[in-house]
């Protein structure tokens, strides 16, 4: 709890994050939450289609904040590669998690999980991303999480607050309100690299099992685990029962 002026009141962290951003620009939303917060704070980034935005505007207002990526072994061989490129023209500093039980041993022993419904795929994020983001907080001592969400990405997210409190863990998102419009105009203005396969028709990046190009009169989220939901498990809604972090 943080202690606002004498007599008054108390409010949470979630609070103030929530009535701060409020009336504030991106790159002042990083910089106050370094000046808050400081090694409480953590960024995960997905190298998808839209990463290089919040890693450009921490690198530029906040580097000290350590960056995370939570590499599941499933990636796309150009995520990977977009990944090394954004590494290396950013001089970033970046931390790589993956799972404790590689890709190949998975398979061998519970089969191709993405592949046995609900249950399956949850098993999957608990294995894959879950447990890595856990690993991850801990070793950082970190109980605040930013990551690139936004509302405009899908349904799932159309509600979410600047600030969510999900068990031990706060969750940040700098750009939670930023149109499509304002993606591209700060791609373009600070030119940023694009993802290679934005331009085969992906609108959302994933595992390469579960995400696939957007067909004519589809969306983005069609476009993931053929349309039966969104989220992977590392996002989800803080009132999920499932909810891990």
């Amino acid at each position: 709890m943080i202690k606002m002026a004498e007599g008054i009141q108390t409010v949470t962290d979630v609070e103030k994050v929530n009535a701060t951003f409020m009336e504030m620009s991106a790159p002042d939303r990083m910089i106050w939450l370094h000046e808050q917060y400081g090694s409480r704070l953590v960024l995960s980034s997905s190298f998808g289609l839209q990463a290089a935005v919040m890693l450009d505007l921490v690198r530029k207002h906040a580097p000290q904040i350590p960056v995370v990526w939570i590499d599941t072994g499933y990636l796309f061989a150009e995520t990977y590669q977009y990944a090394e490129h954004l590494i290396e023209s950013f001089g970033l500093n970046v931390n790589v998690y993956q799972p404790k039980i590689s890709a190949a041993r998975q398979e061998a022993l519970y089969g191709k999980l993405w592949e046995q419904g609900e249950d399956g795929n949850a098993r999957y994020g608990l294995i894959n991303k879950i447990e890595p983001m856990n690993r991850a907080l801990n070793e950082f001592g970190a109980d605040i999480w930013i990551s690139g969400l936004r509302r405009s990405h899908s349904s799932s997210r159309a509600h979410r607050h600047f600030a969510e409190q999900q068990k031990t863990t706060i969750k940040v998102y700098p750009i939670l309100d930023w149109a499509d419009a304002q993606v591209s105009a700060y791609f373009y203005d600070n030119n940023l690299p694009k993802h290679p396969l934005e331009s085969e028709g992906y609108q959302t990046m994933g595992d390469w099992h579960s995400t696939s190009p957007v067909v004519d009169g589809g969306s983005a989220e069609s476009s993931r685990f053929s349309g039966d939901k969104y989220e992977c498990g590392l996002h989800l809604d803080s009132d999920t029962p499932d909810f891990q972090i």
